[in-house]
Parts: C-alpha cells; sequence; structure tokens
C-alpha cells in the first residue's frame, strides 16, 4: 500500500514568499540555494522529506523567474506586504545585529528558551525575552525552546487556552519554536532530582511555623528542621506526598549558606503542598498534590534540556543565585547568564492580573480590546509582527534601564506600513460644503500610493448641477474654515469660504491650480462627494470610537490590510460590511 500524499500547500506557499524575496534582491532571478537555506533555517523539521522539498523548491523556483521583477513586486505586495516590508528595510540599512552571545565555543549547539506561566495571553513586556532568545538561536543556528511553567494551581492558575493562545501568539510574532515542553509533564522528574538531594543530605522538609523560621534566617541561624538525618526527611518527603501534612504544613527546603548577604537565597523552598482538591490543576487534576516552586523546576530544565544561554530581566539575578546551588549539588555547570535591564512602557498596562481582572469583569471587550498592550490587541490595531521584533533587536540585551513610549514602536511600525499601505479619504464627523460657481466637469484620479503610480488611482467624477456641487468635508475643517478664507480641495481646485455655519459651509470656486493655494498658503483638506461615501466606524486606542465615511473605492480593501486615512493616520480593516469596521493603528 502506497504512502499517502503529504499536504504541502503551506510549504509550497513558504517556498514562494521565499523565492520571491530572493527574486528582488537579485534583479528578478531567484536562487534555489539560498530559497532552501532559508526554508531549512525556519523549518529545520522539514530536513527529513529534503529529496522532495528541494524539488519543490526548485520547481517554484522557476516558476518566480518566469514573471517579470515588478510582477514579482506586485505579488508580494498582494500577499506578503509585511515581507516586502522587512526587505526595503533591510535595502535601506535599517537592520541592526546583535552583540554576539558569551562562550559560544564552549558549546556544541546554542539552546535558549522562552518559559511563560500560562495564566494570560502574551503581551508587549514579553518580547523582549521572546525576540531575543529567538533570534539569538537563530543566530548561531541553534534551537529555541517553549516551556510552560505551569506548576502553581492556587495562585497562578494555567488555563489550556492561554497555551494555546500563547502558541499563536508567537506564531504570529514569527518566533515558532523547535521544541516544546510542559512542567506539569515532568513532575516525576522533578521528584527524582528531589529525592537525591534529599538522600545526600543537601535539602531537608521544613515544618517549621513561617514566622519561626523567618525569624532563624534573618538572624542566620539553622531552624530546627535543618540537621535532621536524611533518612527522616525522606519520610517527611513521603508523609508530604500521602497527605499526612496539609497545605502550608510543610516545605521542602534546598541548603545555602545561612550568612549569604541575601536573605532571600538562605535555604529556599523547592517545595509545597498545594490542596488540588480546591485547586484541581488543568492538566493533571488531582495527581500531585506536592508541587516544585519556580527555581527548583527551572533549574533542573534548564540543564535537562541543554539550555546554553538563559536570557531574561535582571529581577531573576536572585534566583540565578538560588540555582547555582542545585547545580553545584548536581555537579552540573550553570548555563551562561544574560540579565538585561528592566524595560517600561508608558502609558502602557503590563500587569497580567489587571488585564485578567478587567476582561473578566467586562472592562474590556477581550483580549485584543484596543486599549491592551497585548499582542492580540496590536495584531488588531494592526501593529506588524516585524516592528515589535525589530524595536526590541534595536532595544537588545543591555543591562541598563529603558523606558520607551508608544511612539518608538509607532515608528518602527510606521517604516514597514508606510510604503505598502494605500491611500484614502474618509470623512468623520461629515459636515456638507456647498460650492457655488463650478462651471464646469472635473475628474479627480489621486494614486493609491504617492511613491508607487503603477498601484492605480482612485476616480472622482465632480459634475455639477446649475454651477454647484457639495461635498462632505470632517467637522474639524469645517470648524477651521472662516469667510473670506481660501482652501484648496486636494488634488481638485481652490474655493473661497463664503459663509460657516454649524452643519454646513457654502464657499465658490476660487481657481484651479494648486500653485495658487501654495502662494497664498491655504490649508489642504480631504473631501468626499456628497452621497458617495460608505459608512464607517473607527476604534481607537482610547476606547472611543469615530464615525464618518470612507470613499467607496474602499469597499474591495481586503480584510487584515493597513491602509491610510490622509490626514487621520493608518487604520487596519476589520470587518467590511453594511458599515466598516477599522482599528486605528497611529499616525
Amino acid at each position: 500500500m502506497s504512502a499517502p500524499a503529504r499536504d504541502l500547500s503551506e510549504v509550497r506557499e513558504t517556498i514562494r514568499k521565499l523565492a520571491l524575496l530572493n527574486a528582488i534582491q537579485y534583479d528578478g532571478k531567484a536562487q534555489s540555494k539560498p530559497v532552501l537555506g532559508k526554508l531549512f533555517s525556519e523549518r529545520p523539521e522539514l530536513k527529513g522529506i529534503a529529496k522532495e522539498i528541494v524539488a519543490l523548491v526548485d520547481s517554484i523556483v522557476q516558476e518566480v523567474n518566469s514573471m517579470s521583477l515588478e510582477e514579482q513586486r506586485r505579488l508580494l505586495e498582494t500577499l506578503w506586504p509585511e515581507a516586502l516590508a522587512k526587505e526595503r528595510m533591510r535595502e535601506k540599512g535599517w537592520e541592526k545585529t546583535l552583540p554576539p552571545l558569551p562562550n559560544v565555543e564552549k558549546y556544541g549547539r546554542v539552546v535558549t528558551r522562552f518559559a511563560p506561566n500560562p495564566d494570560c495571553v502574551l503581551h508587549l513586556g514579553s518580547a523582549r525575552a521572546i525576540v531575543l532568545c529567538y533570534e539569538y538561536a537563530r543566530m548561531y543556528n541553534g534551537r529555541f525552546i517553549l516551556r510552560f511553567e505551569d506548576t502553581d494551581p492556587r495562585l497562578k492558575r494555567s488555563s489550556l487556552q492561554f497555551m494555546d493562545m500563547i502558541r499563536k501568539d508567537l506564531e504570529w510574532l514569527g518566533c515558532i519554536p523547535d521544541e516544546e515542553y510542559i512542567q506539569s509533564d515532568r513532575i516525576e522528574i522533578y521528584y527524582e532530582h528531589a529525592e537525591k538531594l534529599l538522600r545526600d543530605g543537601y535539602a531537608y522538609i521544613c515544618t517549621c511555623k513561617p514566622e519561626s523560621f523567618h525569624r532563624r534566617v534573618m538572624a542566620c541561624e539553622p531552624c530546627e528542621c535543618r540537621n535532621l538525618a536524611p533518612e527522616e526527611n525522606l519520610r517527611r518527603w513521603e508523609r508530604m506526598q500521602d497527605g499526612t501534612y496539609g497545605e502550608g504544613e510543610a516545605v521542602m527546603r534546598i541548603k545555602t549558606d545561612l550568612s549569604h548577604p541575601n536573605p532571600a537565597v538562605r535555604d529556599w523552598p523547592a517545595f509545597r503542598i498545594i490542596d488540588t482538591k480546591k485547586h484541581p490543576h488543568p492538566r493533571v487534576g488531582s495527581k500531585y498534590r506536592v508541587w516544585p516552586l519556580y527555581n527548583f523546576a527551572c533549574g533542573v530544565d534548564d540543564h535537562l534540556m541543554g539550555i546554553t544561554h538563559i536570557i531574561r530581566g535582571k529581577e531573576h539575578l536572585t534566583n540565578q543565585e538560588r540555582q547555582k546551588y542545585l547545580y553545584k549539588y548536581f555537579g552540573w555547570d550553570y548555563p551562561e547568564a544574560i540579565h538585561y535591564g528592566r524595560l517600561k512602557i508608558e502609558g502602557a498596562s503590563l500587569s497580567k492580573s489587571k488585564i485578567l481582572r478587567g476582561v473578566r469583569d467586562g472592562l474590556y471587550t477581550g483580549w485584543d480590546d484596543p486599549r491592551l498592550a497585548t499582542f492580540l490587541a496590536l495584531k488588531r490595531r494592526g501593529i506588524l509582527p516585524e516592528a515589535i521584533k525589530r524595536l526590541m533587536i534595536d532595544i537588545g540585551p543591555g543591562a541598563a534601564d529603558i523606558t520607551i513610549s508608544w511612539d518608538n514602536l509607532y515608528a518602527y511600525n510606521r517604516k514597514m506600513v508606510d510604503p505598502i499601505a494605500n491611500r484614502y479619504f474618509f470623512v468623520w464627523s461629515p459636515v456638507r460644503l456647498l460650492v457655488k460657481g463650478v462651471e464646469k466637469e472635473f475628474t479627480a484620479r489621486i494614486p493609491f500610493h504617492p511613491d508607487y503610480p503603477e498601484r492605480g488611482s482612485r476616480v472622482f467624477h465632480i459634475r455639477p448641477v446649475e454651477g454647484s456641487f457639495t461635498f462632505l468635508i470632517s467637522g474639524r475643517d469645517a470648524e477651521q474654515m472662516k469667510a473670506g478664507s481660501i482652501v484648496r480641495l486636494i488634488e481638485l481646485f481652490n474655493v473661497r469660504v463664503e459663509h460657516t455655519g454649524r452643519d454646513s459651509i457654502v464657499a465658490s470656486f476660487y481657481s484651479e491650480p494648486y500653485y495658487d493655494a501654495k502662494k497664498m498658503g491655504a490649508p489642504l483638506i480631504h473631501w468626499l462627494p456628497e452621497g458617495d461615501g460608505l459608512p464607517c466606524e473607527v476604534f481607537m486606542p482610547d476606547g472611543s470610537t469615530v464615525s464618518g465615511l470612507v470613499e467607496r473605492s474602499f469597499g474591495s480593501v481586503p480584510i487584515d490590510r493597513v491602509v491610510q486615512f490622509e490626514r487621520f493616520g493608518f487604520v487596519r480593516v476589520d470587518s467590511v460590511g453594511e458599515k466598516i469596521i477599522v482599528f486605528f493603528t497611529h499616525r
């Protein structure tokens, strides 16, 4: 019986994108070898069917090379505008590389990891760890691991929903892991290592009251449990698991230097009891009642998973000191550790507890509410994942604390979306503008993008009735108009304001040349012919909405496309129906 045919449709599209990108770098002629190398770098699992993939790459490269350079660019622009924007950034020298990792030569292969607690969706505060770990793994042709740290079913409750959402967030960001682990699958491994430490006398089971232990450890004194024999500690360990001890009645502690200058390092807790009848784990239910704390599970996993470089915030420096005791007792070498400075983002709430509470209490409409800094919200607003990656790469792994603003992210995104975003007129809070003295018909041909005339134009026909024509203009522009002033209707003609009212403006035709408006310093405003607009609502980052009309040609714009509303800002198309819904990106 023959083997079932593989579905390579997704792979085919990836190859097509890579071939098009390679072609525009080399005057329209792609080459199979670099396309293949890039593909295997992004999708190493395809090496298992290398012969089939090589033939597919050769075929698609030949197909791409049969197109003209202009056709190649147009296709990239239509299907993968973000990839084309990244290539343009590279051509303009905007790319910045990361500084080298330390002591790479010591290791056969660089391995990094991103280890979230799956108790919420990812947000902008997670981006630095993700991007640095992923990009360093790619830089050295290494491995990038995703590890779900879900060992606290009481206080930091994980969920299967968030695991799936995190996987999708990483895919959107373009940081797809090579391997995935879930710590709740590995409890027996942690038990095995805990028992070894208890047998070897490097750990003990402490039943002291927390206040009593704290008082002694602050005085650099051992508690009553510290010098128990290994046999007694192992008996206590069994009682933790069989239910003899209840929640909070016993913990396993790692022996450290009781005179360590940092009290938080002294005999730190490694395991505790959780009543999983009251707090069942979403994956393993009540199977386990003794759960590892962060430093034990993380320290053991980093070694067993072959992590060579730990890249994380400097708030983990104390955790490093704790984990080094584990490594010494087990005879392991501690990985290279890079601790970057704190990153704050002005005006962004990065508190997972506040995000969770806000969504569950109905303060936010969902995880993609535009007021949030979650990846889902940024995606919905039209922030490109590549902009986030470029910002984080440029910030790098430096130890200095940094505060960035939304404008920093917008600047990167603007560079990417400006070349790919077509332009449209959007009139918000519309006001009627009656122009008299229009003695002939006008046709306005306005390019979708001023720098790329080959994309075509929007066409407006102005056919006056008895010498008059009615436009719609934005309410903000109407408020600025004064009787006697000259205003330029973009790409059309100049008018003199005769009368201003709350709901309408009356003006008269003044002249046609743009030069007249420029000479007089006349403001340029956009417009729509009355009756020629589609209802449109813009969701703003502060939760407010702006209503108005967008030009009729906008009806053919696909969902998810980022465009520019002239004199308003960039927006992402969310839905197209009786009313067009867009989300504001930035100016």
